[in-house]
């Protein structure tokens, strides 16, 4: 046979390379209600994301759920959607980019740099099947997840591992399981908060809110919870602030079970009714812009805290390609890189 399963033979003797794959969670295809419903039936059947027993959630997903949200998460995605498409792929790309230029001028060709998503393409098992086939022996794989969780890094984990288990040569694999206590990571937030300081005062208080999760998902030891807390520990630490100047909460919760508290728009409400009426909101879980950063928190919780009696909201932007974002990025690529030029 002149082909391996996973692997051609005439690539067994190429020079050995570094694929470092940058991942991200995933976006419809379009604005529309049935690339939403593609999106959705991909995301909403991974168990790590909703664990209801398979049967029984399988019923309600494709019974109840993909027959109403769709429509109703459509018309959420066409009022962020740009004329680029998605804002998250756009910046995903802008991301990719330049975490490729700055590997590139350390290591030279050595290494390659590609994107993929969890849900959606470009997928993972793609990104992964096109750096085997150009001679990668070395794998690194970047979740853009600062904060681990089970429904987002583990998840892209499961993904990278399903494609693997179709190779006969497996690979070096560096998995990077987080990065939420980076010390760059840490100054670009930081760099974030100064300069919207400068330009529109300190808040009375300084929101972070990060992406929600079932409180039942703590108490089965995942360690997201505690991970939000470093991040927030970190960086009131690093901006000289109070720990009353800044409030950790979390956001995008559905369902009757109970999440991780305290919920972003509860806190805003009760705030806005305490007195306090300017407030800055930003998250730090997410990489790049998405539709729960640019629709939920630019404008539902916007109306939330203005609606209970507050006068100045702002969002900050998430990280996205800022230049301290990508240095500690390529900072947490770098301490897994298995050469040092």
């Amino acid at each position: 046979m002149s082909r391996f399963l996973g692997r051609s033979k005439e690539l067994h003797d190429k020079k050995a390379k570094i694929g470092v794959l940058v991942t991200n969670l995933g976006t419809p295809e379009a604005p529309t209600a049935s690339a939403l419903r593609t999106y959705l039936r991909e995301f909403l059947s991974d168990p790590r994301v909703v664990e209801i027993p398979r049967i029984l959630w399988m019923v309600i997903l494709h019974g109840i759920i993909l027959r109403i949200r769709p429509k109703k998460s459509a018309a959420l995605y066409k009022s962020i959607w740009t004329e680029q498409g998605s804002p998250l792929m756009v910046i995903s790309e802008k991301q990719k980019d330049k975490i490729a230029e700055a590997v590139t001028e350390k290591y030279g060709d050595k290494v390659t740099v590609a994107l993929a998503m969890r849900y959606g393409n470009p997928s993972i098992e793609n990104a992964l099947n096109t750096m085997q086939q150009s001679g990668v022996n070395d794998i690194i794989v970047l979740p853009l997840y600062p904060q681990y969780a089970g429904p987002t890094t583990a998840s892209t984990f499961d993904a990278v591992v399903k494609t693997l288990q179709k190779w006969r040569w497996i690979p070096s694999l560096r998995f990077i399981s987080g990065y939420h206590d980076n010390p760059k990571y840490i100054q670009a937030l930081k760099h974030s908060v100064t300069e919207h300081i400068k330009l529109h005062g300190k808040p009375d208080k300084l929101i972070l809110s990060f992406h929600g999760m079932p409180k039942y998902f703590l108490e089965q030891g995942d360690p997201y919870y505690c991970f939000c807390s470093m991040t927030t520990r970190l960086l009131t630490e690093s901006l000289g602030f109070d720990k009353d100047d800044i409030v950790m909460t979390f956001q995008s919760r559905f369902g009757k079970a109970e999440w991780l508290q305290p919920y972003t728009d509860v806190t805003l409400e009760k705030l806005a009714k305490e007195g306090n009426k300017h407030v800055a909101i930003m998250s730090p879980a997410f990489s790049a812009d998405c539709l729960e950063t640019l629709e939920e928190l630019e404008h539902e919780n916007r109306a939330v805290f203005i609606d209970a009696g507050g006068e100045t909201y702002h969002y900050i932007p998430a990280l996205n390609d800022d230049e301290l974002h990508i240095e500690a990025l390529v900072d947490v690529i770098n301490a897994s890189m298995p050469i040092t030029k």
